[in-house]
């Protein structure tokens, strides 16, 4: 029975983020990525037309993902504060499910690849901390945090704890909870009142 058309390289995907997930975080070759699924490097060309392009699908999963979450949460939550906790919670807790896509998501996996592939990471940071700065004004508005602080600094702050506690968890070899103080630090991030 033949395979569904992007079924293989669906397979492919999820394969190089399993390889991502070791805490060793060695470059990962198209040799060793073939080895794993037991194909030549050929039949892996014959979806992708490079590593990089292999790359990309999975930054492409991140952010489908990512931002379809925050859409969700931005539309369903009429509270900006409860948006915002909301948000920081999606991405700890998106991390502690994708050992592998944190090493993307930190660039760690992508040095040895093509600049333009972290350059978009770059860019997935910046929409991501839009997010957090749109939720940010709409909970001042709402008078629900402390309104005194600029709201583009604040954002920056928690995105730049966010990929702080990314940083951590894949540097422990994903022993690091990224979730673990965020209970208690929620609060004085936010700015609550």
């Amino acid at each position: 029975m033949p395979a569904r058309p992007g079924e293989r390289r669906l397979q492919i995907l999820r394969a190089l983020a399993q390889m991502l997930e070791e805490p060793r975080g060695e470059k990962i070759t198209t040799a060793a990525l073939a080895a794993r699924l037991k194909v030549s490097e050929a039949a892996l060309y014959r979806h992708f037309a490079s590593k990089a392009q292999m790359y990309e699908g999975l930054i492409e999963f991140i952010e489908q993902t990512l931002f379809g979450l925050v859409n969700k949460i931005t539309t369903e939550e009429p509270s900006g504060k409860r948006q915002l906790e909301s948000m920081v919670s999606l991405l700890l807790g998106f991390a502690r499910q994708n050992p592998g896509m944190t090493r993307v998501l930190i660039g760690d996996a992508l040095v040895y690849e093509d600049g333009r592939l972290q350059g978009r990471v770059n860019q997935l940071h910046d929409r991501l901390e839009a997010s957090l700065r749109q939720a940010l004004r709409f909970a001042v508005g709402q008078g629900e945090i402390d309104g005194t602080a600029d709201p583009t600094a604040r954002a920056n702050l928690i995105m730049s704890y966010v990929v702080g506690r990314w940083h951590q968890y894949a540097k422990s070899g994903f022993k690091r909870d990224p979730m673990e103080y965020w209970s208690g630090q929620r609060a004085e991030l936010l700015g609550d009142r």
